[in-house]
């Protein structure tokens, strides 16, 4: 998917949701363990209920790794069954060696590889270029690199200074974008992280950011949006069980529904108070 195509999908739904399928077969309802794939049951419910309210969808590839080769089947099915219009995230985290690296881009981005057909795939930046750039090898496809991440463990790297004052995750995001473009880079910024947005944007002011952390880990959409928020919207905010898990009842679905429609609905508010819808 081109840039231009994510941002129409983001003003003409007035939204810049992603919905995280990090799909638990230990928390989905019950009724549908008797389904033959209960996985690819819930995420089409899931997928039903709210395409025309996110621009993404988010599969955490451990949740079907962890699964052996039926949760591989199970995301296969549902990366066929997510619209063509919702962009797609692999959230692998993968980065490697040059050569191996290159096969990770063939697993997430050829189709007739692995059965898999991704617009975009997660990657650490801790090797350096050359397990990023085999990535960019597939056209009008996306490397989202780590930059600064939600998570507590962040701050044991993450934050730490070089001796001009100019901290790790910076050194990422200045290092990284002599690599890739706009036109097909993106960086996972948390949204428990909202203080640094300013610096970010600094730095990388015109490429989108993946935000996580809304929700379930308490990031504040206002907050990321107040600095994060570019002319084009440039953020895509991730939410995962605030949705997916808003209910384990027969109902799931419609308030997994009723939660992203809150979401979504803020962030109408936003875009229009931005002036981009």
């Amino acid at each position: 998917m081109q840039k231009t195509d994510l941002i129409q999908q983001i003003k003409a739904k007035k939204s810049f949701l992603c919905i995280g399928l990090d799909t638990d077969i230990t928390k989905i309802p019950a009724h549908l363990l008797a389904q033959p794939d209960p996985i690819f049951a819930f995420n089409k419910e899931i997928i039903d209920a709210t395409a025309d309210l996110c621009v993404a969808y988010k599969p955490n590839l451990a949740f079907y790794e962890s699964m052996g080769a039926a949760g591989w089947e199970s995301l296969r099915k549902t990366m066929e069954y997510i619209p063509s219009h919702c962009f797609t995230i692999a959230d692998a985290k993968r980065g490697d060696i040059g050569n191996t690296s290159s096969m990770y881009a063939k697993t997430f981005f050829d189709p007739t590889a692995a059965g898999l057909n991704f617009d975009s795939v997660t990657v650490a930046p801790y090797m350096g270029s050359d397990s990023v750039t085999p990535f960019f090898a597939y056209e009008n496809k996306w490397v989202i690199l780590l930059a600064l991440t939600s998570n507590e463990g962040a701050k044991d790297f993450q934050f730490d200074a070089f001796e001009n004052g100019e901290k790790v995750f910076e050194r990422v995001l200045t290092k990284s974008s002599q690599w890739g473009t706009d036109q097909n880079m993106m960086y996972v910024v948390g949204a428990t992280r909202g203080e640094a947005f300013a610096a970010i944007r600094r730095l990388v002011p015109e490429h989108f950011l993946l935000v996580p952390g809304v929700g379930a880990q308490g990031g504040s959409l206002a907050e990321v949006c107040k600095f994060g928020i570019n002319k084009d919207c440039g953020l895509l905010v991730n939410s995962s069980r605030a949705i997916i898990y808003a209910s384990n009842s027969n109902d799931f679905a419609n308030q997994a529904r009723a939660a992203a429609l809150l979401v979504q609905q803020e962030m109408e508010e936003i875009l229009k108070s931005n002036g981009i819808v």
